[in-house]
């Protein structure tokens, strides 16, 4: 989700043995984006964060010149920055005190149609995909659009991010699909940043069953920071905490993550896909968005720091809070990624 232009304040980072995971951000889908923001994930603490490196309305294009600067950016700040490519490297990272990246494609167009892509990509350094943002396609189906359920070109590209060892995910996904979906993979299905439907009615947001069949694959349901998907104008940690307890109430804290979901603006940079695009049909009005994504607030970045504090407060203790942190994220990936 970009264009947010929320700041935050860095904070005393972490100094427990807790593993910080974000799930999913969003920098300016630009080869000349700040990488200001992830130096702040640094600071904060956080150990991993997945960058969006495109979506199904962003051509290859503009996809590969992003992945293209971004890797060789990391790449030219070696004591800050590592690209992931499985846990270790995490954890390496860690005590180092790097921070660890890896990229992520919203959405299925990317691929061509060709189950092939995903290696390629997943080469490139994305280590998570979800099929559909928001609006159907020949793999699956959106969110915002007629229920469609996965495809049989779908069902081969299930079994192409299994091969490939990245992380299925079902964000933005319709219902049928996702359930879909989570019924052919072999491995482990993740919600990168999804909120539960029980709590805030938007189609954005996911239903009971939805979570129980993520949590029967062994994966993780992880919290948006984005206002609409927490019902609440100008959210914060306690309300992130307050989704993630529904979550755990009922599945277990063991299927809970964090992916804020967070999209930072940057002056002078345009990053829409070239024309023709159309923003209503993407985030359309009738789905509860207004004018595109406009106005739309988020958590800012520092409720990092406050988020264990928050999830105490709803409930959890010790181990299910390190778990939500970013635990069972790592015990997933560890579980799906190749190498």
């Amino acid at each position: 989700m970009p264009n947010s232009t929320q700041t935050t304040s860095l904070s005393p980072p972490y100094t427990d043995d807790t593993m910080h995971w974000e799930a999913h951000t969003c920098l300016p889908l630009h080869p000349e984006a700040s990488f200001e923001p992830l130096e702040r994930y640094r600071a904060l603490g956080v150990h991993y964060v997945s960058i969006n490196v495109g979506m199904d309305m962003n051509p290859l294009s503009q996809i590969l010149p992003v992945i293209a600067a971004f890797r060789a950016r990391l790449a030219a700040e070696p004591n800050c920055y590592v690209l992931a490519h499985k846990v270790s490297d995490i954890e390496s990272a860690r005590s180092n005190g790097q921070l660890a990246v890896g990229f992520d494609l919203e959405g299925a167009l990317p691929l061509l149609e060709q189950p092939t892509m995903v290696a390629l990509f997943r080469n490139l350094g994305v280590r998570q995909i979800h099929f559909a943002y928001n609006r159907n396609n020949a793999v699956a189906g959106g969110c915002h659009d007629a229920p469609q359920g996965l495809t049989p070109l779908g069902q081969r590209m299930v079994e192409a991010v299994n091969d490939a060892g990245v992380l299925m995910d079902c964000a933005h996904t319709e219902r049928r699909s996702s359930l879909d979906i989570m019924a052919h993979s072999r491995h482990p299905v993740v919600f990168s940043h999804a909120n539960p439907l029980a709590l805030v009615d938007h189609g954005r947001n996911i239903s009971d069953e939805q979570i129980r069949a993520c949590a029967a694959t062994g994966g993780v349901v992880c919290i948006s920071g984005v206002s609409p998907f927490l019902g609440v104008d100008q959210p914060g940690a306690i309300d992130v905490a307050r989704h993630a307890a529904y979550v755990a109430d009922l599945v277990g804290a063991e299927h809970v993550g964090i992916g804020l979901d967070l999209g930072f603006s940057q002056n002078g940079l345009n990053d829409d896909p070239p024309p023709p695009f159309d923003p209503g049909h993407w985030w359309p009005e009738a789905a509860g968005y207004g004018q595109g994504i406009k106005g739309i607030t988020y958590t800012p970045l520092d409720t990092w720091v406050d988020l264990p504090q928050a999830l105490q407060t709803v409930g959890m203790r010790g181990t299910d809070i390190r778990g939500v942190m970013g635990g069972n994220m790592a015990r997933v990936a560890r579980h799906v990624w190749s190498g």
